[in-house]
């Protein structure tokens, strides 16, 4: 997993609550395993047209935040079914961070597991981050995760807080695989004293 340390990017505005995951990555997409090549259809009946083409009404249709790499949203966010592939699809796409009032529980902890950073904010900030937005590609956001903090446009800091172990991970690009592995030396020693003691098991 990609680690998160510092992120600046533009930022697009999705002024909407409960936005859930059946709206970021429509059910009828979800025959695959893998984790790439979701991004094309992330939020895929606000961005193309019974016909599939573009709307250019939705902003990820517009320039500059085709490019968009934060989004900043309303409340509950990621709601709705547990699917992993709408974080899949966010990442795929480019988006590695979501700002928003709060999230859905499950949405919340699968973003973390597959390297996006969701950040909480009040109403009000969320508000002002999204005229921010509005102003184009020459007003990008800053999101410091190792100093938790949001930077708008005009130089204000933001805090925002994390979880310390869900910030770690993050930082250092540990998803639960990498978690595991982190302890490799001990698994291997473990394994060697029981090849020793009892082969049977591995024969």
């Amino acid at each position: 997993m990609k680690p998160f340390t510092t992120l600046t990017g533009i930022a697009a505005p999705l002024p909407k609550a409960n936005v859930d995951t059946d709206q970021i990555i429509p059910a009828r997409f979800l025959k695959t395993i893998q984790r790439t090549g979701l991004g094309r259809h992330l939020f895929a009946n606000f961005r193309f047209r019974e016909d599939g083409s573009e709307n250019p009404d939705f902003v990820l249709n517009q320039e500059p935040y085709r490019k968009a790499e934060i989004l900043v949203a309303f409340e509950n966010f990621g709601c709705g079914s547990s699917r992993e592939h709408a974080p899949w699809a966010l990442l795929d796409f480019g988006i590695r961070c979501v700002i928003a009032p709060d999230f859905a529980d499950i949405f919340h902890n699968n973003s973390f597991k597959n390297g996006i950073l969701p950040v909480k904010l009040p109403r009000e900030v969320c508000e002002k981050l999204m005229e921010d937005a509005r102003m184009g590609g020459n007003a990008r956001l800053s999101v410091d995760l190792e100093r938790q903090v949001v930077v708008r446009p005009n130089g204000e800091e933001i805090p925002f807080e994390v979880d310390a172990f869900r910030r770690h991970c993050l930082l250092n690009g540990l998803d639960d695989i990498g978690q595991t592995l982190e302890h490799k030396d001990s698994i291997d020693s473990y394994e060697t004293r029981q090849r020793a003691s009892q082969p049977w098991l591995f024969a």
